[in-house]
């Protein structure tokens, strides 16, 4: 009991001082949000410019304007093809036309019904901002729907949840066309030794309906982070952005106050590592980090504990939402808790390698929006996400040190934290950097909850196609996405650094 009152006391560290955070913090009066309307039937019909031309005439020169605040431009697509047999069943092609559209970074396609899935392939070819020049067509990861809130969950019951494609970072594009095939389980094994007219494929299944394409600008670095775009989402409230409605908010003190107490509600919670308002918590070593593990457990140790030699690998440095400029008013208000932290499961964000680690703010709020804005989750999903050079990033707000419930392992996010290595590892190897960060980061972490990185643990499945409901699945303290849910995730290449990153967190522990 005396634990459990230790923790409580834990959790509740920072709630006296959010509303001196507030008064704190400076007071900036909101500019006018910038938020993204749908490109106009005039505009969207004409034909883009061609290949490797910018735009040029006064309605693309409009349609290119870039929010300073971030926005989502979203966008329906078209049957592409029908059974003429059929003309009433559901296409199983669909696309968007070549067209010009306001500045992007980042895409990804959603549907109405977050349980369905999309059986088939999704390509899209962006046209690079400033030099007009057009990519080649890039595959979307489509299997995504493993990374989530639980089941039964108030996130995942709320109503706003869609289903959704992993994102893409394409880096600032101002052109977009997009082309989506549904394709039946056995297409590939036709292709691969099965002549034609020896056996009958099943038909391609239907497409999700209400497909849209789902085009993400992050906004400018040194404005994003003010949170003046919106006030901070009651929870169960209504996605307030749709394709064919124009957001504007009214500039008021009620709303400035609003938005800087969102602000500060996310900078308290790390009031015990950092100053308010700071943008980076900084690194501790190991000494310190001790003697931070017993002023952050007050209460919460025996007598016995209190005696032995505490297992904490030293505090890395962890850029905060204020640093990667996280509009609080995107999420909802409050935060979320687990009960402890007992396991780590690191993923990759299949968006792709082609970012440089200078513009990781502007990818991870570019995740962070799709995530919100897009998918409809409460927040971000992932607890931390860590970028190519080894730098980490704090994630789902709620405090870096506390067990705060996240939406990325479908099934195993209660008692977890998520960790999010940015990039694509199915076929590429993750830097060594972002090895080690992964395990200067769990070993910190664990350590905080007692939890040994090479060993064994217990988690309860809330239900995966993995691991029925109500199961008790034995895991590695350090585990991939793919150990609680059948999916490729965290990709080929980076779980099989996962055994180097346990021993390495081992060994930061002093183990």
């Amino acid at each position: 009991m005396s634990k459990i009152r230790g923790m409580r006391g834990f959790l509740a560290s920072s709630i006296g001082v959010t509303c001196a955070a507030a008064l704190a913090l400076p007071l900036t009066p909101p500019a006018l949000a910038a938020t993204a309307r749908p490109v106009p039937a005039a505009e969207a019909a004409r034909p883009a410019a061609h290949a490797g031309t910018p735009a040029t005439t006064p309605s693309d020169r409009r349609a290119a304007e870039r929010s300073a605040a971030g926005s989502t431009q979203s966008l329906p697509l078209e049957p592409l093809t029908r059974d003429r047999a059929t003309p009433s069943a559901p296409a199983t092609e669909q696309s968007l036309p070549r067209r010009a559209v306001r500045h992007f970074s980042l895409v990804g396609v959603v549907w109405d019904d977050p349980d369905a899935e999309l059986h088939g392939r999704v390509q899209v070819r962006t046209r690079t901002a400033g030099t007009g020049t057009w990519s080649g067509w890039q595959d979307v990861e489509t299997h995504n729907a493993d990374h989530a809130a639980d089941p039964d969950t108030p996130e995942r019951a709320s109503g706003r949840v869609r289903g959704a494609t992993a994102p893409l970072w394409v880096g600032d594009s101002d052109g977009v066309e997009l082309r989506v095939r549904s394709e039946s389980d056995d297409s590939a094994a036709d292709s691969t030794g099965h002549a034609s007219g020896t056996r009958n494929l099943p038909a391609a299944p239907p497409l999700p309906s209400g497909l849209r394409l789902e085009l993400v600008d992050p906004g400018e670095d040194d404005e994003a982070s003010a949170g003046d775009e919106e006030e901070p989402r009651a929870a169960g409230g209504a996605n307030a952005e749709t394709s064919a409605l124009t957001e504007t908010s009214a500039l008021t003190e009620t709303s400035a106050l609003t938005e800087t107490s969102a602000v500060a509600e996310a900078s308290a919670v790390n009031a015990d590592l950092a100053p308010l308002g700071a943008s980076e918590i900084a690194a501790l070593n190991r000494a310190e980090s001790e003697q931070e593990y017993l002023a952050l457990n007050p209460g919460a140790l025996t007598e016995r504990q209190l005696q032995a030699k505490p297992y904490v690998g030293p505090r890395p440095g962890i850029v905060t939402r204020r640093g990667w400029g996280a509009n609080e008013g995107l999420r909802e208000s409050g935060f979320r808790y687990t009960k402890k932290v007992k396991a780590a499961f690191v993923h990759h964000t299949a968006s792709g390698n082609n970012y440089r680690c200078s513009q990781v703010p502007s990818l991870i709020r570019s995740i962070y929006r799709y995530h919100v804005k897009s998918m409809g989750w409460r927040d971000i999903g992932y607890n931390f996400l860590i970028d190519k050079c080894g730098k980490i990033y704090e994630g789902r707000a709620g405090g870096v040190a506390k067990p705060v419930l996240g939406a990325h392992t479908l099934g195993f996010n209660s008692n977890s934290m998520g960790i999010a290595v940015l990039g694509s590892y199915g076929a590429t190897k993750p830097s060594k950097s972002a090895v080690k960060a992964v395990a200067r980061l769990t070993a910190w972490k664990l350590g905080l909850y007692r939890v040994n990185p090479k060993g064994k643990t217990y988690l309860k499945s809330a239900g995966s196609n993995l691991h029925r409901k109500g199961k008790k699945v034995r895991l590695n303290v350090i585990s991939g996405h793919r150990d609680g849910f059948k999916t490729e995730c965290p990709g080929r290449k980076l779980y099989g650094k996962l055994g180097s990153a346990r021993s390495k967190a081992a060994h930061y522990q002093g183990r």
